[in-house]
Formats: structure tokens, sequence, C-alpha cells
């Protein structure tokens, strides 16, 4: 089996990608990324002379390219993404561009080439917010908040559009908050772990009383390949970890492994649009293709903080390229 993974180079595509050739020894994938700030080729060092991997630099809103290449695989996971919500709201043109005509190209390209399977990975974002209570069912209707999550939502249309309208076997996952190794350091775990590192204070929004269900992103990848092998066409399937934490209670963690006290928080004037608590039904996809995590929260946070502690010239190496790419 032949499979385009595209955003492999980014944080859960790169896990993917692993995910996929430790576990299919007979399948090839090709790694379809455009290395923007966010990708980054360090995160596959240990699969790149794999045989069954390939690397192809390119973006996913090259219509020759991307046609190209589904003609010669037979599944496509769509990864790539523009997915900082602070950034979209400065640029939310560059969403459009890339999550909306972006997937629209993998789908024409997809529909013309036969490709036997369609993923895309969303996000739970696209739901909008929800109380203190309740959770977001597959039925749950779209409402997005900020011009990232109504980009996602955006392209999931279009995904259903093209599995209604052509046939096209499509399946949509949509997840929560994924943490784990190689997150680019703009997100609040690693972020805030490469501030303390240099004894930077850590800025958390309004209260920091915001609510994200956590999921390790390892049992992200064992889902989304659950789903792309025996999910039903034309469903959706969220994925979520159980583990609803405040931003404070995760800040609160990481100070504590790292040594640090509560002067190190920095309360900052909240996001724009920022939703106030997500929580995901995982009903569906353990009911019917009998996934779960398999990781809890603490492993999983203990096993994120440690890495990346050990890891430190990862997060050297990213901060490397950004000043130089300002320079």
């Amino acid at each position: 089996m032949n499979i385009l993974v595209t955003g492999g180079a980014g944080f859960i595509g790169s896990c993917f990608v692993r995910h996929i050739l430790n576990t299919y020894p007979d399948y090839r994938v090709i790694n379809l990324d455009a290395l923007t700030y966010c990708g980054n080729l360090d995160n596959l060092k240990d699969v790149e002379n794999n045989p069954n991997y390939r690397f192809v630099h390119g973006n996913i809103c090259d219509k020759r390219l991307v046609r190209e290449l589904t003609g010669q695989v037979d599944l496509v996971v769509n990864f790539a993404a523009e997915s900082h919500v602070d950034n979209s709201i400065k640029r939310p043109e560059i969403f459009v561009e890339t999550n909306i005509q972006g997937t629209l190209n993998l789908l024409q390209a997809s529909k013309e080439t036969g490709i036997k399977r369609f993923l895309q990975v969303s996000t739970d974002e696209v739901y909008g917010t929800l109380g203190k209570t309740g959770y977001f069912y597959e039925t749950t209707p779209l409402a997005p908040n900020s011009p990232y999550s109504a980009s996602k939502a955006g392209a999931d249309l279009l995904v259903r559009a093209y599995g209604e309208t052509y046939s096209l076997p499509v399946l949509i996952t949509r997840c929560s908050n994924n943490y784990g190794p190689y997150q680019y350091p703009e997100k609040l775990i690693p972020f805030f772990i490469s501030r303390l590192l240099k004894d930077e204070k850590v800025p958390v929004y309004g209260d920091g009383l915001n609510v994200r269900d956590w999921l390790y992103v390892y049992d992200h990848c064992r889902a989304i390949d659950v789903v792309l092998h025996r999910g039903e066409a034309g469903e959706v399937y969220n994925i979520g970890g159980h583990n609803e934490k405040t931003n404070l209670e995760i800040t609160r963690i990481i100070l504590e492994k790292m040594g640090k006290d509560e002067s190190f928080i920095e309360y900052v004037q909240d996001r724009l649009g920022h939703d106030r608590r997500y929580a995901i039904s995982n009903d569906k996809i353990t009911s019917q293709l009998g996934w779960k995590p398999s990781v809890t929260f603490e492993e999983g946070i203990s096993m994120t903080i440690d890495w990346y502690l050990n890891n430190q010239d990862w997060i050297k190496n990213i901060e490397r390229k950004k000043e130089a790419a300002l320079v």
C-alpha cells in the first residue's frame, strides 16, 4: 500500500509517518511538506533512510505536484494546515489559501486519480466553544470562532461535499489538543518549557481557566490509523483523550516538573475570540472501531516534558532558524 501524508514534517504528521512505518513494514510513505516555519525535517531523522519513506518538498497549493503524487498512491492523509490561532487572527488569508484551497486541490486530484481513501485530519475547534458541561459530538453543529477554525470547517465541508457529490471515499477525524514530542514551540507546552529553560516568565491568557481536552500524540496517530483502515467512508470520527485541564493546571504541572514557582506566571490580555472550553466525546470511535486512549495524562505529560528537557538541542535549532529568518 502506498500512502501520501501531507504536512508530514510537522508535529502530528511526523509522528504519524513514524507510526505507519513502524506498524506496516510493507507500506510506502510519501511525505509532502512545504517546510514552512513549523515544518521540520529533524522530526524524522530516525526514518529518513528508511527505503519505504520518501520526502517531497512542496505545497498542497501546487496543483500539478499534488496531481502527480496522488497518482502514485492508494491513500491520502491530509495533515497540511496552518494551525496557530494567533497567526490566523493576524493573517487570515494564509489560512484560507492553505487550509481551504490546498484541501480542494488534494480532493480534486484524489477524485481524478481514484484514491481508495482520503482522510482529512481536522480539529475540535470547528465546533466552537462549550459551557461548563457537555461534549462535542460528531453531530454537533459547526460554529468556528477564529479564522483558523473557520478555515478548517470550510475544508471539512469540502471533504464532505466530495464524498456526497463524487462518491470519493472520504473520512474526517476531529481531535482535541495534542501534546507530545516534536511539537513546534509556539504551542503551550513546548513554548512554556522553552521559556522556563531560559528563566523567562510564561504568559497565561486571561484568568487561565480556559479548558482543553488533552490527547497524547501517538494515541491520536493510532486512532487515525484505525479510522483510515476500518472507518466507514463518509463518516466523521471525534478523537479525544478525556483529559480536561485548564491552561492554568497545565502551567502549574510544567512549573512543578521544572522546579519553578508561580512567580514565573505572567497573566496577559486574553486572546480575541478565545473559546472557553473544549471537550470531545469518544463514544463513536470507541464503540464502532474499538479505539481508546492507551496513555494516561499523567504518563503522557511526564514523558512529554522529559522529552523536551532531554532534547534541548532540538528546541535550540528551531530558535536559531527563527532568528536566521528574521535577518
